[in-house]
């Protein structure tokens, strides 16, 4: 018995060791973005300052370096976001509520475009662009963007949708409810986690998409902070360490704020309890 149990034990701290190792691996970049932050002589290794300073915040926020790009991200990327499950939605429902031997095929397609790497289609994306002269505009990027990320939302609300009974709809309907009424007075408030968790996806992966926008865009002036990181990096491989640090606390704060305010509605779970009456 002693020996199970001394086994039982070992795997135990195995187990423990390996996930506080996954955890400083996480971690010590975020120590090093604080420390950093507060360092005027910043570099890349992780070191407490000698002299705590704010310069490198007072440095980086200006209007070229900070405010502009931040609010040109958020403008774009609350329109991808509004777009694709807006997008979603409309392309889940019927997913969702129609049943037929072509969907499961059409499912495993949509999934399949997740695969294609952006990198191998910008070429002709860029050409079409140009073509349609719709290259350096904020709302022809936020399209691309939103059709990049549309397959994986549409899977994910579709899952969401299932969970909400067709007896809720049934009711609507008997009210006189038209589907379109129903999906957006019944089905969408039954699966705010749902829409939360999509907005949440999109919002990050377009925000910290830089790729796509680096390629599009070619105005300074509207360039997300995703691509304005690059002022940070100088030539020779001089980089301003302490700024970069600053920057990208600022950066990384909207996307936090994001996930704080709803993530009570996602903890909340789905609210159908009650709902139908048998």
């Amino acid at each position: 018995m002693r020996p199970l149990l001394a086994r039982r034990t070992r795997h135990r701290l195995a187990a423990d060791a390996a996930l506080l190792a996954v955890v400083a691996a996480f971690s010590v970049p975020l120590v090093w973005l604080l420390l950093a932050s507060a360092d005027a002589e910043a570099g890349l290794a992780v070191r407490v300052p000698e002299r705590p300073t704010a310069e490198n915040f007072s440095a980086v926020l200006t209007d070229d370096i900070t405010f502009t790009p931040m609010l040109n991200s958020l403008l774009l990327c609350g329109a991808v976001t509004a777009v694709t499950i807006v997008c979603a939605a409309l392309a889940a429902y019927p997913l969702s509520r129609y049943r037929s031997r072509l969907t499961r095929p059409y499912l495993l397609g949509v999934l399949f475009t997740t695969c294609l790497p952006v990198t191998a289609i910008m070429v002709p994306v860029y050409g079409l662009f140009v073509r349609v002269d719709l290259i350096d505009t904020v709302y022809g990027t936020a399209l691309f963007m939103a059709a990049a990320q549309l397959p994986f939302a549409v899977w994910l609300m579709k899952n969401f949708m299932d969970d909400v009974p067709v007896a809720l709809e049934e009711a609507a309907w008997t009210d006189g409810a038209s589907r379109t009424q129903a999906l957006v007075r019944v089905v969408l408030p039954l699966t705010g986690p749902g829409v939360g968790v999509v907005a949440i996806y999109c919002f990050a992966l377009s925000w910290g998409n830089f790729f796509v926008p680096f390629m599009l865009l070619l105005s300074p002036d509207r360039l997300p902070a995703s691509v304005s990181i690059f002022t940070f990096f100088g030539n020779f491989g001089q980089v301003a360490y302490g700024q970069l640090a600053a920057f990208s606390i600022l950066y990384s704060t909207p996307v936090v704020l994001l996930y704080a305010l709803i993530s009570r509605r996602l903890g909340g779970g789905f609210a159908l309890g009650g709902a139908v009456k048998g």
